[in-house]
């Protein structure tokens, strides 16, 4: 079968129901949970605002359209290398010179939705994602992997989904270990339903925030605030991820969809 033929198959398969587009993408606006950073620091990222220009008004008799002030990583967010002082050196690794063949890929979805409702902390190791590879066969090279921990189901609450206390933020993520072996597996980038792409302690690990030092030295992706991986198989479905092409951006917000076969 030709590529022309593949996705002349595809629209028909997406045309006829046979696929479902699946939203991977929290809800932003002004009651968006967003990361908080140290309180010693000067800046921190603003409230999502949303400020209408006109609605069919003496402002704009025939249009409706608004403004808006937003951080580039508000919400259901894309992460680019040149986030991370790792990343830095990448002529490539802002969002408007990325690579955009990279963020359309298979996506791995591995479910640890109990371990995190049981334990806030949970870490994803190695031995983890290789006794789920074992179940549901190799990561290849060039995919995602996400981390579903069904914490999106916490998104209408800000205190329930940054879920911290005086020791800091606590919510699930990966080891160090976990992602060299995932970096060595050759994978595109990493995604996460909570705030960011670490662990809520991360920044007490070393490397500190090893998700997003390790992913963005080797010029790989995060996602973050991911929705609805309830809905995804482990493996099988397409994951969409694309930033704004906003110039010199080091991340952006999404909306992040998932293609998966009915049935």
């Amino acid at each position: 079968m030709t590529a022309s033929e593949t996705l002349k198959d595809l629209g028909e398969m997406l045309l006829a129901g046979r696929i479902e587009v699946v939203d991977c993408t929290g809800l932003l606006g002004p009651q968006t949970p967003l990361l908080k950073l140290p309180p010693e620091l000067a800046v921190d990222t603003p409230p999502v605002e949303i400020h209408r220009i006109s609605e069919y008004d003496d402002n704009g008799p025939f249009w409706a359209w608004n403004w808006l002030k937003l951080g580039e990583h508000s919400g259901t967010h894309f992460d680019a290398p040149h986030h991370w002082i790792t990343g830095r050196e990448f002529p490539d690794g802002y969002t408007d010179t990325l690579d955009v063949q990279r963020v359309v890929a298979p996506v791995n979805v591995i479910d640890c939705s109990k371990e995190a409702a049981a334990d806030p902390d949970f870490l994803l190791t190695a031995e983890h994602v290789k006794a789920w590879e074992a179940e549901h066969g190799p990561i290849g090279a060039g995919e995602w992997v996400v981390l579903r921990s069904d914490w999106d189901k916490r998104a209408g609450d800000e205190a329930a989904f940054l879920n911290a206390d005086e020791t800091g933020p606590h919510s699930p993520g990966p080891t160090l270990d976990c992602l060299e072996y995932l970096i060595a597996r050759g994978i595109v980038g990493w995604g996460s339903q909570c705030i960011g792409t670490d662990a809520g302690q991360a920044a007490g690990m070393s490397p500190p925030f090893p998700a997003h030092n390790m992913l963005h030295k080797n010029n790989m992706f995060g996602l973050a605030s991911l929705a609805n991986l309830d809905r995804l198989p482990p493996k099988g479905a397409i994951l969409i991820a694309a930033p704004l092409k906003i110039a010199h951006g080091t991340g952006s917000p999404i909306r992040a969809l998932a293609l998966v076969p009915r049935g």
